[in-house]
Protein backbone atom coordinates (compact mmCIF):
# COMPACT_ATOMS: atom_id res chain seq x y z
CA UNK A 1 0.00 0.00 0.00
CA UNK A 2 2.74 2.19 0.73
CA UNK A 3 4.33 1.76 -2.63
CA UNK A 4 1.36 2.39 -4.70
CA UNK A 5 1.24 5.56 -2.45
CA UNK A 6 4.48 6.90 -3.31
CA UNK A 7 3.94 6.05 -7.35
CA UNK A 8 0.75 8.17 -6.54
CA UNK A 9 1.77 11.06 -5.23
CA UNK A 10 5.20 11.33 -7.63
CA UNK A 11 3.52 9.89 -11.37
CA UNK A 12 3.06 14.09 -12.49
CA UNK A 13 6.46 14.26 -11.51
CA UNK A 14 8.12 11.06 -13.25
CA UNK A 15 9.82 11.66 -16.62
CA UNK A 16 8.38 8.49 -19.33
CA UNK A 17 9.78 5.28 -18.87
CA UNK A 18 9.25 4.55 -23.15
CA UNK A 19 9.05 6.51 -26.54
CA UNK A 20 7.80 4.27 -29.73
CA UNK A 21 7.45 5.90 -33.39
CA UNK A 22 4.65 4.12 -35.63
CA UNK A 23 4.51 4.92 -39.38
CA UNK A 24 0.77 4.20 -41.32
CA UNK A 25 0.91 3.05 -43.60
CA UNK A 26 3.81 0.71 -42.74
CA UNK A 27 4.67 0.11 -46.20
CA UNK A 28 3.82 3.69 -47.81
CA UNK A 29 3.56 4.11 -51.83
CA UNK A 30 5.17 6.94 -53.76
CA UNK A 31 2.59 9.73 -54.06
CA UNK A 32 0.47 8.81 -50.99
CA UNK A 33 0.20 10.29 -47.53
CA UNK A 34 1.77 8.78 -44.43
CA UNK A 35 1.46 9.72 -41.17
CA UNK A 36 3.95 9.90 -38.21
CA UNK A 37 3.17 9.03 -34.19
CA UNK A 38 5.34 8.97 -31.09
CA UNK A 39 3.80 7.42 -28.34
CA UNK A 40 4.86 7.25 -23.98
CA UNK A 41 5.24 5.13 -22.13
CA UNK A 42 3.36 4.59 -19.68
CA UNK A 43 0.66 6.93 -21.25
CA UNK A 44 1.03 10.31 -20.23
CA UNK A 45 -1.05 13.68 -20.97
CA UNK A 46 -0.24 14.88 -24.42
CA UNK A 47 0.11 18.49 -22.43
CA UNK A 48 2.89 17.46 -20.77
CA UNK A 49 5.35 16.72 -22.94
CA UNK A 50 6.41 18.47 -26.27
CA UNK A 51 7.60 16.35 -29.77
CA UNK A 52 9.80 16.22 -32.61
CA UNK A 53 10.63 13.88 -35.52
CA UNK A 54 13.60 13.43 -37.42
CA UNK A 55 14.42 11.62 -40.63
CA UNK A 56 18.19 10.64 -40.39
CA UNK A 57 19.55 13.20 -38.65
CA UNK A 58 17.37 16.19 -39.98
CA UNK A 59 14.41 17.33 -38.19
CA UNK A 60 10.91 17.47 -39.74
CA UNK A 61 8.59 19.62 -39.72
CA UNK A 62 8.87 22.64 -36.83
CA UNK A 63 10.62 22.75 -34.26
CA UNK A 64 9.15 20.94 -30.73
CA UNK A 65 5.30 20.52 -31.34
CA UNK A 66 2.63 19.53 -28.53
CA UNK A 67 0.88 17.46 -31.01
CA UNK A 68 2.66 13.61 -31.28
CA UNK A 69 1.58 13.03 -34.70
CA UNK A 70 3.15 14.77 -38.20
CA UNK A 71 1.58 14.51 -41.24
CA UNK A 72 3.79 14.07 -44.37
CA UNK A 73 0.71 14.93 -47.44
CA UNK A 74 2.58 12.78 -50.15
CA UNK A 75 5.99 10.58 -49.90
CA UNK A 76 7.93 9.94 -52.83
CA UNK A 77 11.32 7.38 -52.95
CA UNK A 78 13.56 9.39 -51.69
CA UNK A 79 11.81 9.84 -48.59
CA UNK A 80 12.53 6.21 -48.03
CA UNK A 81 15.23 5.97 -44.91
CA UNK A 82 15.49 5.80 -40.66
CA UNK A 83 12.62 8.01 -39.11
CA UNK A 84 12.34 8.74 -34.68
CA UNK A 85 10.98 10.98 -32.44
CA UNK A 86 11.80 13.04 -29.26
CA UNK A 87 9.75 13.48 -26.50
CA UNK A 88 10.77 16.80 -24.09
CA UNK A 89 8.93 16.86 -20.51
CA UNK A 90 8.14 19.83 -18.27
CA UNK A 91 11.81 19.38 -16.43
CA UNK A 92 12.72 19.72 -20.21
CA UNK A 93 14.07 15.87 -19.84
CA UNK A 94 14.04 14.79 -23.92
CA UNK A 95 13.73 11.07 -24.31
CA UNK A 96 14.20 10.07 -27.85
CA UNK A 97 12.63 6.64 -29.53
CA UNK A 98 14.31 4.02 -30.97
CA UNK A 99 15.29 4.15 -34.82
CA UNK A 100 12.65 2.74 -37.94
CA UNK A 101 13.45 2.32 -41.17
CA UNK A 102 10.78 3.03 -43.40
CA UNK A 103 10.75 2.38 -47.40
CA UNK A 104 9.02 4.24 -49.72
CA UNK A 105 7.63 1.64 -52.22
CA UNK A 106 7.10 2.72 -56.13
CA UNK A 107 4.73 1.56 -58.88
CA UNK A 108 5.99 0.72 -61.88
CA UNK A 109 5.02 2.22 -64.91
CA UNK A 110 2.29 0.19 -67.33
CA UNK A 111 0.44 0.91 -70.09
CA UNK A 112 2.32 3.02 -72.24
CA UNK A 113 0.61 4.29 -74.96
CA UNK A 114 1.18 7.47 -77.98
CA UNK A 115 -1.23 9.69 -79.12
CA UNK A 116 -0.56 12.48 -81.78
CA UNK A 117 -2.00 15.09 -83.07
CA UNK A 118 -3.92 15.50 -85.36
CA UNK A 119 -5.44 12.50 -84.73
CA UNK A 120 -5.36 11.05 -87.88
CA UNK A 121 -1.76 11.31 -88.10
CA UNK A 122 -1.71 12.73 -92.14
CA UNK A 123 -0.67 16.52 -92.02
CA UNK A 124 0.68 18.70 -94.66
CA UNK A 125 4.76 19.64 -94.78
CA UNK A 126 4.82 22.95 -92.81
CA UNK A 127 2.38 21.73 -90.06
CA UNK A 128 2.75 21.00 -86.49
CA UNK A 129 2.56 17.33 -84.97
CA UNK A 130 2.57 16.28 -81.34
CA UNK A 131 3.48 13.09 -80.19
CA UNK A 132 2.12 12.94 -76.32
CA UNK A 133 3.62 9.79 -74.09
CA UNK A 134 1.23 8.67 -71.33
CA UNK A 135 1.39 6.55 -68.39
CA UNK A 136 -1.67 4.35 -66.92
CA UNK A 137 -0.18 3.57 -63.58
CA UNK A 138 3.32 4.85 -62.34
CA UNK A 139 5.09 6.74 -59.28
CA UNK A 140 8.02 9.00 -58.79
CA UNK A 141 9.89 10.34 -61.39
CA UNK A 142 8.96 9.17 -64.83
CA UNK A 143 11.76 9.10 -67.87
CA UNK A 144 10.27 9.06 -71.40
CA UNK A 145 11.61 8.63 -74.19
CA UNK A 146 10.55 9.23 -78.29
CA UNK A 147 11.72 6.89 -81.08
CA UNK A 148 11.83 7.27 -84.72
CA UNK A 149 11.40 4.19 -87.01
CA UNK A 150 11.45 0.53 -86.27
CA UNK A 151 15.08 1.10 -85.46
CA UNK A 152 14.52 3.36 -82.86
CA UNK A 153 16.28 6.95 -83.67
CA UNK A 154 16.19 8.42 -80.49
CA UNK A 155 14.83 11.83 -81.25
CA UNK A 156 13.82 13.65 -77.15
CA UNK A 157 14.74 12.02 -73.18
CA UNK A 158 12.74 13.84 -70.50
CA UNK A 159 12.12 13.10 -67.02
CA UNK A 160 9.21 15.14 -64.75
CA UNK A 161 7.18 13.69 -61.73
CA UNK A 162 4.07 12.89 -64.66
CA UNK A 163 2.32 10.54 -66.15
CA UNK A 164 1.96 12.58 -69.35
CA UNK A 165 5.15 14.08 -71.67
CA UNK A 166 4.81 15.94 -75.30
CA UNK A 167 7.59 16.03 -77.88
CA UNK A 168 6.79 18.50 -80.26
CA UNK A 169 8.35 18.68 -84.20
CA UNK A 170 7.07 22.60 -85.37
CA UNK A 171 7.23 22.17 -89.31
CA UNK A 172 7.24 18.80 -90.60
CA UNK A 173 9.48 17.75 -93.63
CA UNK A 174 8.86 15.03 -95.69
CA UNK A 175 11.81 12.97 -93.91
CA UNK A 176 9.15 13.03 -91.15
CA UNK A 177 7.15 10.42 -92.41
CA UNK A 178 7.89 7.78 -90.42
CA UNK A 179 6.53 5.31 -87.84
CA UNK A 180 7.29 6.35 -84.18
CA UNK A 181 6.63 5.10 -80.49
CA UNK A 182 7.95 6.43 -77.03
CA UNK A 183 8.80 4.42 -73.83
CA UNK A 184 9.00 4.96 -69.74
CA UNK A 185 10.70 4.37 -67.18
CA UNK A 186 10.90 5.05 -63.50
CA UNK A 187 13.45 2.52 -62.17
CA UNK A 188 11.71 -0.63 -63.04
CA UNK A 189 12.61 -0.76 -66.53
CA UNK A 190 11.20 0.81 -69.74
CA UNK A 191 7.77 -0.02 -71.12
CA UNK A 192 7.15 0.06 -74.86
CA UNK A 193 4.03 2.06 -76.80
CA UNK A 194 2.67 0.58 -79.72
CA UNK A 195 4.04 2.11 -82.83
CA UNK A 196 2.07 5.29 -84.69
CA UNK A 197 2.30 5.72 -88.57
CA UNK A 198 2.99 9.39 -89.88
CA UNK A 199 2.25 10.58 -93.25
CA UNK A 200 3.24 14.30 -94.48
CA UNK A 201 1.61 15.21 -98.03
CA UNK A 202 4.32 17.35 -100.06
CA UNK A 203 2.07 20.10 -101.89
CA UNK A 204 2.80 19.92 -105.89
CA UNK A 205 4.48 22.64 -106.96
CA UNK A 206 4.20 24.86 -110.07
CA UNK A 207 4.34 22.23 -112.75
CA UNK A 208 6.18 22.54 -116.29
CA UNK A 209 5.08 22.10 -119.56
CA UNK A 210 7.48 20.92 -122.31
CA UNK A 211 6.61 21.12 -125.86
CA UNK A 212 8.50 18.87 -128.31
CA UNK A 213 8.19 18.85 -132.00
CA UNK A 214 10.29 16.80 -134.77
CA UNK A 215 11.78 20.35 -135.86
CA UNK A 216 12.31 23.61 -135.04
CA UNK A 217 9.41 24.88 -136.72
CA UNK A 218 6.18 23.04 -136.05
CA UNK A 219 3.94 22.32 -139.63
CA UNK A 220 0.66 21.07 -140.12
CA UNK A 221 0.69 17.30 -140.08
CA UNK A 222 3.63 17.16 -137.46
CA UNK A 223 2.97 15.34 -134.02
CA UNK A 224 4.14 17.19 -130.53
CA UNK A 225 4.48 15.84 -127.72
CA UNK A 226 2.47 17.87 -124.70
CA UNK A 227 4.44 17.17 -121.11
CA UNK A 228 3.27 18.77 -117.74
CA UNK A 229 5.22 17.96 -114.61
CA UNK A 230 5.53 19.29 -110.94
CA UNK A 231 8.87 18.20 -109.44
CA UNK A 232 7.37 18.27 -106.05
CA UNK A 233 4.56 16.40 -105.07
CA UNK A 234 2.89 13.51 -103.05
CA UNK A 235 1.32 10.87 -105.66
CA UNK A 236 -1.10 10.64 -106.90
CA UNK A 237 -1.21 13.98 -109.06
CA UNK A 238 -3.92 14.74 -111.19
CA UNK A 239 -2.84 16.71 -114.80
CA UNK A 240 -4.80 18.90 -117.14
CA UNK A 241 -3.48 20.05 -120.75
CA UNK A 242 -5.23 23.30 -122.11
CA UNK A 243 -5.05 25.00 -125.61
CA UNK A 244 -6.13 28.72 -125.10
CA UNK A 245 -9.19 28.02 -122.98
CA UNK A 246 -10.09 24.72 -123.90
CA UNK A 247 -9.36 21.57 -122.29
CA UNK A 248 -7.12 18.81 -124.28
CA UNK A 249 -6.81 16.39 -122.21
CA UNK A 250 -6.40 15.38 -118.44
CA UNK A 251 -4.88 12.11 -116.50
CA UNK A 252 -3.66 11.22 -113.20
CA UNK A 253 0.03 10.01 -112.36
CA UNK A 254 -0.56 7.24 -109.11
CA UNK A 255 2.99 7.47 -108.68
CA UNK A 256 4.11 10.81 -108.96
CA UNK A 257 6.27 12.52 -111.98
CA UNK A 258 4.28 13.94 -114.89
CA UNK A 259 2.76 12.73 -117.60
CA UNK A 260 2.75 13.12 -121.71
CA UNK A 261 0.32 12.75 -125.07
CA UNK A 262 0.74 13.57 -128.69
CA UNK A 263 -0.97 16.14 -130.90
CA UNK A 264 -1.58 15.74 -134.33
CA UNK A 265 -1.05 19.06 -135.44
CA UNK A 266 -3.81 21.49 -137.47
CA UNK A 267 -4.06 25.07 -139.08
CA UNK A 268 -6.26 25.55 -136.14
CA UNK A 269 -3.92 24.11 -132.95
CA UNK A 270 -1.91 27.42 -133.22
CA UNK A 271 -1.82 29.45 -130.29
CA UNK A 272 -1.03 29.07 -126.02
CA UNK A 273 -0.85 25.83 -124.00
CA UNK A 274 -0.47 25.72 -120.42
CA UNK A 275 -1.19 22.83 -117.77
CA UNK A 276 -2.54 22.37 -114.17
CA UNK A 277 -1.60 19.98 -111.73
CA UNK A 278 -3.66 19.27 -108.43
CA UNK A 279 -2.96 16.48 -105.26
CA UNK A 280 -4.71 18.32 -103.09
CA UNK A 281 -7.26 21.24 -102.74
CA UNK A 282 -4.87 23.83 -104.61
CA UNK A 283 -4.21 23.93 -108.52
CA UNK A 284 -0.92 24.92 -109.66
CA UNK A 285 -0.90 26.35 -113.07
CA UNK A 286 2.35 26.61 -115.61
CA UNK A 287 3.52 29.22 -117.33
CA UNK A 288 2.15 29.83 -120.78
CA UNK A 289 4.09 28.07 -124.42
CA UNK A 290 2.86 29.44 -127.55
CA UNK A 291 3.27 27.29 -130.34
CA UNK A 292 3.51 28.93 -134.20
CA UNK A 293 2.17 25.99 -136.97
CA UNK A 294 3.33 26.73 -140.56
CA UNK A 295 1.64 25.96 -143.53
CA UNK A 296 4.07 24.51 -146.11
CA UNK A 297 4.18 26.35 -149.36
CA UNK A 298 3.17 22.72 -151.59
CA UNK A 299 0.12 22.83 -149.70
CA UNK A 300 -1.21 26.15 -150.30
CA UNK A 301 -0.18 26.11 -153.93
CA UNK A 302 -2.62 23.20 -153.93
CA UNK A 303 -5.63 24.98 -151.85
CA UNK A 304 -4.92 28.07 -155.01
CA UNK A 305 -5.02 25.86 -157.42
CA UNK A 306 -8.27 23.74 -156.56
CA UNK A 307 -9.96 26.89 -155.83
CA UNK A 308 -8.91 28.63 -158.67
CA UNK A 309 -9.74 25.63 -161.12
CA UNK A 310 -13.15 25.09 -158.78
CA UNK A 311 -14.30 28.92 -159.99
CA UNK A 312 -13.21 28.50 -163.43
CA UNK A 313 -15.21 24.90 -163.89
CA UNK A 314 -17.86 26.44 -161.90
CA UNK A 315 -17.83 29.55 -164.49
CA UNK A 316 -17.82 27.32 -167.39
CA UNK A 317 -20.93 25.26 -166.60
CA UNK A 318 -22.51 28.49 -165.95
CA UNK A 319 -22.24 29.83 -169.51
CA UNK A 320 -23.10 26.66 -171.01
CA UNK A 321 -26.69 26.27 -169.28
CA UNK A 322 -27.23 30.08 -170.28
CA UNK A 323 -26.43 29.00 -173.63
CA UNK A 324 -29.02 25.80 -173.66
CA UNK A 325 -31.65 28.29 -172.06
CA UNK A 326 -31.24 31.08 -174.93
CA UNK A 327 -32.13 28.80 -177.30
CA UNK A 328 -34.49 26.96 -175.24
CA UNK A 329 -36.70 30.69 -175.38
CA UNK A 330 -35.47 31.18 -178.94
CA UNK A 331 -37.41 28.29 -180.30
CA UNK A 332 -40.64 29.54 -177.72
CA UNK A 333 -40.26 32.60 -179.35
CA UNK A 334 -40.70 31.39 -183.00
CA UNK A 335 -43.80 29.56 -181.94
CA UNK A 336 -45.49 32.19 -179.79
CA UNK A 337 -46.01 35.43 -180.74
CA UNK A 338 -44.72 38.07 -178.50
CA UNK A 339 -48.48 39.47 -176.73
CA UNK A 340 -47.13 42.70 -175.03
CA UNK A 341 -46.49 46.09 -176.96
CA UNK A 342 -42.14 46.35 -177.53
CA UNK A 343 -40.21 48.42 -175.13
CA UNK A 344 -37.63 50.62 -176.37
CA UNK A 345 -34.22 48.60 -176.86
CA UNK A 346 -32.29 48.22 -174.04
CA UNK A 347 -29.95 50.19 -173.04
CA UNK A 348 -26.20 49.81 -171.57
CA UNK A 349 -26.19 46.76 -168.59
CA UNK A 350 -25.38 47.94 -165.07
CA UNK A 351 -23.52 44.69 -164.60
CA UNK A 352 -19.92 45.24 -164.43
CA UNK A 353 -19.40 42.28 -166.97
CA UNK A 354 -22.26 43.03 -169.14
CA UNK A 355 -22.24 42.98 -173.36
CA UNK A 356 -22.79 45.80 -175.21
CA UNK A 357 -26.22 46.56 -176.28
CA UNK A 358 -28.23 44.21 -178.99
CA UNK A 359 -25.54 41.49 -178.40
CA UNK A 360 -27.72 38.46 -177.61
CA UNK A 361 -24.79 36.50 -175.11
CA UNK A 362 -25.03 35.36 -171.73
CA UNK A 363 -23.60 37.79 -169.48
CA UNK A 364 -21.66 36.60 -166.08
CA UNK A 365 -20.72 38.07 -163.19
CA UNK A 366 -18.50 37.53 -159.82
CA UNK A 367 -20.24 40.01 -157.27
CA UNK A 368 -18.50 38.09 -154.33
CA UNK A 369 -20.78 38.57 -152.23
CA UNK A 370 -19.75 36.94 -148.70
CA UNK A 371 -22.19 35.75 -146.21
CA UNK A 372 -20.55 33.52 -142.73
CA UNK A 373 -18.30 31.35 -144.65
CA UNK A 374 -19.71 31.09 -147.82
CA UNK A 375 -18.73 32.97 -150.96
CA UNK A 376 -21.24 33.59 -153.78
CA UNK A 377 -20.98 34.36 -157.39
CA UNK A 378 -23.53 35.71 -160.05
CA UNK A 379 -24.44 34.56 -163.35
CA UNK A 380 -27.06 35.94 -165.74
CA UNK A 381 -28.16 35.90 -169.21
CA UNK A 382 -30.46 38.14 -171.11
CA UNK A 383 -32.38 37.35 -174.31
CA UNK A 384 -33.44 40.00 -176.78
CA UNK A 385 -35.51 40.16 -179.70
CA UNK A 386 -36.40 42.91 -182.55
CA UNK A 387 -39.06 43.05 -184.80
CA UNK A 388 -38.94 44.70 -188.27
CA UNK A 389 -41.35 47.39 -188.65
CA UNK A 390 -43.20 45.50 -191.41
CA UNK A 391 -44.33 42.98 -188.71
CA UNK A 392 -45.66 45.35 -186.09
CA UNK A 393 -47.08 48.71 -185.83
CA UNK A 394 -45.33 51.88 -187.13
CA UNK A 395 -43.31 52.95 -183.63
CA UNK A 396 -43.83 50.20 -181.91
CA UNK A 397 -41.00 48.10 -180.58
CA UNK A 398 -41.29 44.68 -179.42
CA UNK A 399 -38.86 43.22 -177.38
CA UNK A 400 -38.71 39.74 -175.34
CA UNK A 401 -36.00 39.85 -172.02
CA UNK A 402 -35.76 36.83 -170.36
CA UNK A 403 -33.41 36.75 -168.16
CA UNK A 404 -31.77 34.70 -165.15
CA UNK A 405 -29.81 34.71 -162.22
CA UNK A 406 -27.89 32.16 -161.00
CA UNK A 407 -25.89 32.33 -157.96
CA UNK A 408 -22.73 29.82 -156.47
CA UNK A 409 -22.01 29.63 -153.14
CA UNK A 410 -18.53 28.32 -152.31
CA UNK A 411 -17.33 27.92 -148.68
CA UNK A 412 -14.12 30.04 -147.79
CA UNK A 413 -13.23 26.90 -145.68
CA UNK A 414 -12.00 25.57 -149.30
CA UNK A 415 -9.49 28.55 -149.82
CA UNK A 416 -6.81 29.96 -147.49
CA UNK A 417 -6.98 33.52 -146.95
CA UNK A 418 -4.43 34.12 -150.35
CA UNK A 419 -7.12 31.89 -152.25
CA UNK A 420 -9.98 34.31 -151.52
CA UNK A 421 -8.64 37.58 -151.96
CA UNK A 422 -7.69 36.14 -155.67
CA UNK A 423 -10.97 35.17 -156.19
CA UNK A 424 -12.14 38.14 -155.54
Amino acid sequence: MLLRLLLLICAPLCEPTGLSLTASPSRPTEGKSMTLACKTFPQKLDGQHQFRFYKDNRALGLDWNSFPELQIPAVWKEDSGSYWCEAKSMQQKVTRSPRVPIEVHRVPVSNVSLEIQPPDGHLVEGEKLVLVCLVAEGTGDITFFWYKGALGLNLEVKTQRSLTAKFEIPAVTESDAEQYYCAADNSFGPRLSELVSITVKIPVSRPVLTLTAPRAQAAVGDVVQLHCEARRGSPPIQYWFYHEDATLKNSSAPSGGGVSFNLSLTAEHSGNYFCEAKNGQRVQRSEVVPLNITVPTEDRKKLLTSGAFGIVGFITMALLFCCWLKRKIGRRSARDPPRNPPSPAPQESNYLNSQAPGQLQPEYENVNLVSGDEIYSLVYCVQQEQHSAVDKPLGIHTEDKDSLDIYSRLKKADLTDVDYEDAM
